[in-house]
């Protein structure tokens, strides 16, 4: 898939498509497209896999883009200031991702959503309840809010990350929740009671800007909090 990303914090996508060739992409992230890509709105992977995605908080339907009659250009935007990055998946292999990190993929990409095995996870973790897993093969794109930061875990590596800046990982790495050790570390650290642990091998994707923080930044400025 031919692509563009443009931009330093605050980017977006360009695809170039060959007559014929669809992406689809998660509604409301389309930028513009030129005059013979065609938008239609429908249920990728049929009406279950939909509805599992409209109860996890993810819109019912999908949005997909054809050139027709030739070679067509579309662009994307995430929602928020950041960056996007692109990886090609093989046959069956998955990464999982935090449920809003998905941009936009090829028609072969499969989107799946998948719940917290752990009881902590489930309650403490930022990435909350549902995950989102991506599967190949295929080329998919994601947004991260702020810089991208990837690092490759060795097998036994432990990271321990904030809750609200974990965004992917390969299917190789474990995924856990680990609580702040030291009284004043809770009370006093400003990270909350809770850590993200990753468990390699394999890489992890991160960003640098909480989404949660942000919201708790801009909520102090809105009118009566001042």
């Amino acid at each position: 898939m031919k692509h563009k990303i443009i931009g330093t914090t605050m980017q977006h996508l360009i695809i170039e498509l060959e007559p014929e060739e669809e992406v689809w992409a998660e509604t409301g992230k389309f930028l513009f497209s030129t005059a013979n890509v065609r938008m239609d709105t429908k249920m990728k992977g049929g009406f279950w896999k939909s509805l599992k995605r409209k109860f996890s908080g993810e819109s019912f339907f999908m949005a997909k883009f054809v050139a027709e009659g030739g070679p067509g250009t579309v662009g994307f935007a995430p929602s928020v200031p950041g960056t996007i990055m692109g990886k090609t998946l093989g046959e069956g292999e998955f990464v999982v991702a935090e449920k809003d990190a998905y941009l936009c993929s090829e028609a072969t990409v499969q989107l799946e959503m998948t719940f917290q095995k752990k009881f902590g996870s489930m309650l403490f973790g930022g990435e909350g309840f549902v995950l989102q897993k991506i599967v190949g093969p295929g080329m998919f794109f994601i947004a991260v809010a702020g810089e991208l930061i990837e690092m490759e875990l060795q097998p036994g590596e432990i990271l321990k990350v904030d809750t609200g800046s974990v965004v992917m990982w390969d299917s190789t790495v474990e995924y856990s929740i680990t609580r702040v050790k030291g009284v004043k570390n809770i009370f006093f650290g400003g990270e909350g009671l809770f850590l993200v642990q990753l468990t390699g091998p394999g890489k992890v994707t991160l960003q640098s800007l909480s989404l949660i923080d942000l919201a708790k930044s801009i909520a102090g400025y809105m009118p009566g909090k001042q």
